[in-house]
């Protein structure tokens, strides 16, 4: 009996990882959102979040988790940034180190604010998690539309990734 409790749930293991793995979220091409929310991380993140700001698809854009020693020029420099638009348009948060704390950044900076939609963008492999705990965090007002960068992630990262996510998951079900 114990080896089939073990077995089935060896098969409902493999069965939503291989969901996960061949299901991975994609970008959005058209969206109402005007503020879009970047955690920093993987590469392609920062890059389409500047890229909907320069397309006037987006107003605001938070980039959340940046490194406390990173000052805005150079921020604007690495990205080649316009000081103008970083000054109107790029709001840096400092206060995060992981994607929790990237979801309490969001959420505070949103409440400040009163910004009822955001467009989150962030990596394909990496977006369940990240909205996850937005909405973990946030109230359910408020709308999140997912725009994944696409990646080519390894059997690793997918691997850690899913194991996270149902960690999260299970989390957000005791935070109720």
């Amino acid at each position: 009996m114990i080896r089939r409790i073990f077995a089935f749930a060896a098969i409902i293991w493999f069965a939503g990882f291989l969901t996960f793995t061949l299901t991975l979220p994609g970008p959005v091409a058209d969206d109402e959102s005007r503020v879009v929310v970047v955690p920093t991380g993987a590469a392609g993140r920062i890059e389409r979040g500047l890229e909907l700001l320069e397309a006037d698809d987006v107003r605001t854009m938070l980039v959340t988790g940046v490194d406390p020693e990173v000052k805005p020029g150079e921020f604007a420099a690495q990205f080649d940034v316009p000081m103008d638009v970083m000054q109107c348009c790029v709001v840096l948060g400092f206060d995060a180190v992981d994607t929790r704390g990237n979801a309490t950044e969001t959420a505070e900076w949103l409440r400040a604010k009163n910004i009822r939609s955001i467009r989150l963008v962030t990596t394909d492999w990496h977006m369940r998690r990240a909205a996850n705990e937005l909405r973990n965090t946030i109230p359910p007002a408020i709308t999140i539309v997912e725009d994944a960068v696409p990646s080519e992630p390894s059997l690793r990262i997918l691997f850690l990734e899913y194991h996270k996510f149902l960690a999260s998951r299970v989390i957000g079900l005791f935070r109720g």
